[in-house]
Order: C-alpha cells, then sequence, then structure tokens
C-alpha cells in the first residue's frame, strides 16, 4: 500500500530533484537533453518568481511527483490563467494518485482566489496516457494549438 501523499511548495532544498526530473521529463515526452546549467538557473529563478510556484508530491521522505504553475493575465477574464508546467512523477508512483493528489491541491488552491479564472496546460499529441488522465480530473481539449518561436538569442 503506498504512502501518505503529502504536497507542498518547492523550495531550494528540492532543487536536484527539480532538476533531476526535468531532465527525465523531457528525454521521456520529447527526446531532448536538457542543458543542466541551464536548467539548474531556470529552476533556481522560478523558485525566486512570485508568478511561479513549484509544487512537490512526497511519499514518506521521498519527492516522487512535481508540478509547477505559472500565471498569465487574461484581459478577456480579467483575472488570471495557471499554467500547470513541469509535470511529473516517477515511474515507481505512477497510477498510484500522485498526479491528481497534486492536482487537486492546486484547484483547491485556485477556488480560493478569485483572481484564478481557469487552469491550463498543454500535453504532446501522442501522450494519450496523459491526455486520459486530465481528462478524468475534469480538464477538456480547449481547441488552441500551441505555436512558438524561439532562438533569439
Amino acid at each position: 500500500m503506498p504512502s501518505e501523499i503529502i504536497i507542498r511548495e518547492a523550495h531550494n532544498a528540492d532543487l536536484a530533484i527539480l532538476v533531476h526530473n526535468n531532465q527525465a521529463l523531457a528525454e521521456e515526452t520529447e527526446a531532448l537533453q536538457l542543458d543542466t546549467d541551464v536548467l539548474r538557473k531556470g529552476i533556481e529563478q522560478a523558485l525566486k518568481r512570485e508568478e511561479c510556484h513549484y509544487f512537490v508530491a512526497v511519499s514518506g521522505e521521498k519527492v516522487v511527483g512535481q508540478t509547477m504553475i505559472t500565471y498569465e493575465w487574461s484581459d478577456w477574464r480579467n483575472g488570471i490563467i495557471w499554467w500547470i508546467q513541469s509535470v511529473y512523477v516517477h515511474p515507481t508512483h505512477r497510477k498510484q494518485g500522485v498526479f491528481r493528489t497534486l492536482f487537486k491541491h492546486i484547484e483547491n488552491l485556485a477556488k480560493v482566489n478569485p483572481q484564478v479564472k481557469a487552469l491550463r496546460l498543454y500535453v504532446m499529441h501522442n501522450n494519450n496516457a496523459g491526455q486520459g488522465t486530465y481528462q478524468s480530473l475534469g480538464m477538456n481539449d480547449s481547441g488552441y494549438i500551441v505555436f512558438e518561436k524561439e532562438d533569439f538569442i
């Protein structure tokens, strides 16, 4: 029987596991090898920013999952959309309610914050398991396709 899952906001002492988990996430979902130094600095910045919050799921003494929320201002809604990002659950703890517990924690925070108008996330087209999980939590395909342009350095 799995241990109780506790959700808490991440802090600097979690930096190494957040880096490790994000590297595993990028490799698993997009076959990407992230630059460790850039990633570490990015997570350090995220932990300092007011509009960004990492949450970790802890079972026993071990971080077994994580996610991060970032804020987007919506003029159409006169409020904030929380984007759920960097979703990762350790393979040995999948299908045990870890992400569901993380999501419910974020959803409960959103419900008591009148500025939050929606929760959003993006998911790879081929991630059927993830899509099924998100649908089971009451999320729907928003109909948007995400475009991006990068490499402005």
